[in-house]
């Protein structure tokens, strides 16, 4: 299944209901197998990201509907990141000319 990177920043309402956050993430991972896919990893950070977070998904598409589900509840801001795993990444750069 396909591996995505999610970097997120909670908004100023995320940040004002922060010891609502492990619920929050509760419902995420749960708004990743409504899509098919799983939240594999969390990880708090400190610096330009408050959180990092480890998927897998079916496709593209169940990507970006997780991620949009979780900005629409109005807690958090994401980038996703497509992810190739080593083999993917071996395989695609000894597919180069």
């Amino acid at each position: 299944m396909p591996a995505y990177i999610v970097l997120g920043s909670w908004t100023q309402k995320g940040i004002e209901n922060i010891k609502q956050s492990p619920t929050r993430l509760d419902a995420a991972k749960k708004v990743f197998e409504a899509q098919g896919g799983k939240l594999t990893a969390f990880y708090m950070t400190m610096g330009q990201y408050d959180f990092v977070v480890l998927s897998e998904c079916p496709n593209d598409e169940s990507a970006a509907k997780a991620a949009l589900s979780l900005g629409a509840a109005g807690g958090v801001r994401t980038e996703t990141l497509k992810a190739f795993s080593e083999a993917e990444y071996r395989k695609i750069i000894g597919s180069l000319p």
